[in-house]
């Protein structure tokens, strides 16, 4: 028996893609090599770093979308790691919603169950279509108010997705993020690489950095796969 390990997160650089309302990450040399030897005649080389708790891959706290939510470095750990399902959604057109049957279907298509504690991640297509090109921050699938209902009440804490938002950029109600804050939960955006774990169960780690008060993390997703 054997672990592969799927890095489930995306590169963080400077000028990668983050949604218009937020900070642009920024990356710069603090010091170099050849300055930390003039200083204390050691080596060492540092960057600093200037970017959106939101920007890269990310988990929210329920504080973002809820002013009486908990801040990150309050919410349960468990919100971040533990047994997960991948459902294949890479075919609902950008421009479409994820329903409760879509949902469905794509669970009775897994073999999989979602059970109560479950972080649940779906693998539109879109990181795999459109990163990197002037459609990634416009035009991809969400989860309409009764597919993420439907989540929810399955008892999913997290619910990931391979875009910048779980919620369809045409959706003027937010309906993800909606449903996060009636239920008290999280979600997890801008995962890639889920072609490699959809339609399978998993251990999932997203753990996000301890900021206190903050409304969100950066997170470095895997999926841990027993072979």
């Amino acid at each position: 028996m054997g672990v592969k390990l799927v890095d489930l997160s995306q590169e963080i650089y400077q000028g990668m893609p983050v949604f218009p309302l937020h900070q642009k990450t920024m990356i710069f040399p603090n010091i170099s090599h050849e300055e930390s030897m003039k200083k204390i005649g050691f080596p060492f080389a540092t960057n600093n770093l200037l970017i959106n708790e939101h920007g890269p891959t990310h988990s929210d706290a329920t504080y973002e979308y809820d002013p009486n939510g908990k801040f990150i470095d309050e919410m349960p750990l468990e919100f971040f790691y533990g047994p997960a399902v991948c459902l294949d959604l890479s075919h609902v057109h950008p421009e479409e919603y994820i329903t409760p049957q879509e949902l469905e279907n794509a669970l009775d298509a897994s073999g999989q169950i979602l059970q109560k504690g479950d972080i649940c991640l779906l693998y539109t297509g879109h990181y795999n279509r459109a990163y990197g090109t002037e459609e990634w921050l416009t035009r991809y699938s969400g989860l309409d108010y009764s597919g993420a209902r439907w989540l929810a009440e399955k008892g999913v804490v997290n619910i990931g997705i391979d875009s910048p938002a779980i919620d369809n950029p045409l959706d003027p109600d937010y309906s993800g993020h909606l449903i996060c804050k009636e239920f008290g939960i999280t979600n997890t955006e801008n995962l890639c690489n889920l072609d490699q774990v959809a339609g399978m169960r998993f251990l999932y780690f997203g753990l996000p950095l301890r900021i206190r008060k903050g409304t969100g993390s950066p997170v470095r997703a895997v999926a841990v796969l027993i072979e």
